[in-house]
């Protein structure tokens, strides 16, 4: 679907309020947050895909290696989809693998909140799959409505494990709109990172190559860039941490030292140490993910694992209204 100058320049200027908004909120907290969803401007994603390919990053090749031998099984649990629906769908590299294996696929909805990302890899897909027709929705999936122009039956796929982005409140939340969205002949491929051992979840959200910390930086980037703000980025450094008792990734930005910037015509004041919260990535065991699908209208159908248990691949399927 193309959009005219003045529709995209109207989407674009409420894109920019909505930022403004909620880096104002956030940074006026207490204690201080932003979205995670903020993280994925154009510089974002693209700094993303690059953690993905980091030799300490194991959850982009467990899932892979995953989806590379369970793909046959999906599609034949799907035989009669018409439509894949991906939430959060970045670079859609490992929806490649879906879509080999999909062969009565007729279009692909990628839906993400970074436009220019999602145009591109749109582009790129039309191009290696001139028969599909590929419908890019550009959304916060946690606020879409309706997905009315789609052709049902539908498979939704949320992959990198995004799900634990999302506090479990969030996550069922998720998934009971995923379920009213995709319909009672709907299923959702998920894919779950899964607790291990403290030391390799560390690594891989603290790279020695400085990406991951890059990425989280680059919110700082993108607020002087949109928001006329002045964030020193060397005044400032990614903290991420594991909490055990939570299950969960904890990733900040902290102040290293004391300071005052201003954003959009407002002056906030940072202590030293001082953290503003960007990102929860929880880990789930297979009896704790099961327990966070019920109640969502979704039932666990296939659940697939590497050979170490690093990351699962759940299948869910909806439960008749």
């Amino acid at each position: 679907m193309n959009l005219s100058v003045h529709a995209m320049e109207t989407v674009a200027d409420e894109d920019h309020a909505e930022f403004e908004r909620a880096v104002l909120a956030g940074l006026g907290a207490a204690p201080r947050a932003i979205p995670a969803k903020f993280l994925y401007d154009a510089r974002g994603s693209a700094l993303f895909d690059a953690i993905c390919d980091l030799p300490e990053y194991y959850l982009t090749r467990s899932e892979a290696a995953i989806l590379r031998t369970a793909a046959p099984e999906i599609a034949a649990l799907a035989a009669s989809t018409r439509t894949l629906v991906e939430f959060g769908s970045g670079s859609s590299v490992k929806t490649r693998l879906l879509l080999d294996a999909l062969r009565g696929l007729r279009g692909y909805a990628p839906i993400d909140v970074s436009r220019e990302h999602l145009d591109t890899s749109a582009q790129r897909l039309r191009r290696d799959y001139p028969r599909l027709v590929v419908d890019p929705i550009c959304a916060d999936y946690m606020a879409l409505e309706s997905l009315a122009r789609i052709a049902r039956p539908a498979l939704g796929f949320f992959p990198g494990s995004t799900i634990g982005n999302l506090t479990p409140e969030e996550a069922r939340s998720f998934l009971r709109r995923a379920r009213r969205l995709l319909g009672d002949d709907g299923a959702l491929v998920v894919g779950v990172d899964t607790k291990k051992d403290t030391a390799a979840l560390h690594a891989a959200y603290n790279d020695s190559a400085g990406v991951t910390a890059a990425f989280t930086l680059n919110l700082l980037r993108r607020m002087n860039r949109e928001l006329d703000a002045n964030f020193d980025l060397s005044a400032f450094s990614h903290e991420a941490s594991y909490d055990a008792a939570r299950g969960r990734i904890e990733i900040y930005f902290r102040s290293r030292r004391p300071q005052t910037v201003t954003v959009a015509g407002r002056t906030f004041t940072f202590a030293e140490g001082e953290r503003v919260h960007t990102e929860y990535s929880y880990k789930y065991g297979a009896a704790e993910f099961e327990a966070l699908v019920d109640g969502t209208g979704f039932e666990p159908w296939r659940t697939w694992t590497d050979p170490d248990r690093l990351f699962a691949v759940h299948h869910l399927v909806s439960i008749r209204s």
